[in-house]
């Protein structure tokens, strides 16, 4: 049985294939949007990032059930594992920076401030007058990646460092800066590594505090401190997640979609997802079905 209703890439339109430490890449929006009449299918890929510029132009992106339209200028975040799709209006402008997803958490790692940029996918509009600084960082950057001179990795961390904070500043994440929150922020990123693994397993939170050598208290307070969360909630809302992933781009049956988050009982999975979503699965694939382009 099949649990993959949507294409997973390098970059777009090129296969899967494993990521090179460090790696970074940028080029013109238009290079894969025209040729596919700009429009981007949902996608998604494993161990990638993107920081998206929109310059000119606009569009809408979905991101996983969620649809959102934006005009130039502005930025968009999709983290790695996020289905996404665009449809760009004819003659967007903009560029794409892609960042591998081991080498962004070496550097969240670093500056815990950042972090709050890549917990979910996040339109930042930018004022006028930030555009053509958006644009001198990224196109700096593609020109360090198109040469091997001296200094050329320090130069494009920079860089990315530099969109990155000027990102954050406009975005102000509300968690950005306070004290404390480093530690539990880190403690939280582990957490949600291990959901993204172990998700079906439908363990306890216990389970996955004794995993992480923490409390559960402390688990608890961490969650809510820096995503607003309890661990319970986080893990159903992956599992809802996958649900809604499998509802919307495969052809699974209900039953089979609640085996394969893992639980055993069709039935519960239906009462569990209603609860928290609002309505059936099978009322939730029908309406979201005949809303999609």
């Amino acid at each position: 049985m099949s649990t993959a209703p949507v294409p997973s890439f390098y970059l777009y339109g090129e296969p899967q294939r494993s990521v090179a430490e460090g790696f970074v890449h940028v080029e013109s929006l238009d290079d894969r949007s025209r040729p596919s009449e700009w429009t981007i299918r949902p996608h998604v890929h494993r161990d990638l990032n993107h920081i998206i510029l929109i310059a000119q132009g606009g569009g809408a992106m979905q991101a996983e059930a969620a649809r959102v339209s934006f005009e130039a200028p502005c930025l968009l975040l999709i983290p790695a594992g996020v289905v996404h799709g665009f449809g760009w209006h004819r003659e967007s402008r903009g560029h794409v920076t892609t960042i591998a997803d081991s080498y962004l958490h070496h550097l969240l790692a670093r500056d815990p401030d950042l972090a709050p940029l890549f917990t979910a996918p996040l339109l930042v509009m930018l004022p006028q007058e930030e555009r053509a600084a958006a644009e001198e960082i990224i196109i700096g950057m593609a020109r360090e990646l198109g040469w091997s001179g001296p200094g050329q990795r320090a130069a494009v961390e920079s860089a990315l460092l530099l969109l990155m904070v000027l990102t954050l500043r406009h975005a102000t994440p509300a968690e950005a800066g306070r004290p404390g929150v480093a530690r539990q922020a880190a403690l939280v990123a582990r957490l949600r590594e291990r959901i993204e693994q172990r998700f079906r397993a439908r363990e306890p939170v216990s389970v996955h505090a004794r995993a992480l050598g923490t409390s559960l208290t402390a688990l608890r307070q961490a969650c809510a401190r820096v995503a607003g969360s309890s661990p319970a909630q986080m893990l159903d809302d992956r599992a809802l997640l996958e649900a809604r992933r499998l509802l919307l781009y495969s052809q699974l049956s209900i039953a089979d979609i609640g085996y394969a988050i893992g639980f055993e009982d069709p039935a519960y999975f239906s009462r569990f997802f209603a609860r928290h979503v609002g309505e059936p699965p099978r009322a939730y694939r029908a309406a979201r079905k005949r809303a999609l382009p």
